[in-house]
């Protein structure tokens, strides 16, 4: 990595993004767009799972990706904490 900082991941790998938002909102498709932005080089689908909470107001979705690098996850997970429709990002 260029700026020197460490990480226990070693790319590329499959990785889980977790994001939950309001289930009016359309979060599944605001993840997807966000992760395809910032990865280019994906050649296979997102895997995308998605799960309600017990009254049906909020929306949880986790996005298989393959990470290439941490610059990318932390571009994914600085534009998905930033978007209106998301409450928390994992």
């Amino acid at each position: 990595m260029s700026d020197g900082r460490k990480t226990l991941i070693e790319f590329p790998c499959d990785f889980k993004i977790k994001v939950m938002g309001h289930n009016a909102s359309a979060i599944s498709e605001i993840v997807t767009m966000v992760i395809l932005k910032h990865s280019p080089h994906m050649n296979s689908p997102i895997e995308i799972k998605e799960n309600l909470s017990k009254n049906n107001k909020y929306i949880s979705i986790t996005a298989t990706i393959e990470a290439i690098n941490q610059e990318q996850l932390d571009n994914i997970y600085k534009e998905l904490h930033s978007h209106e429709a998301t409450v928390m990002v994992l």
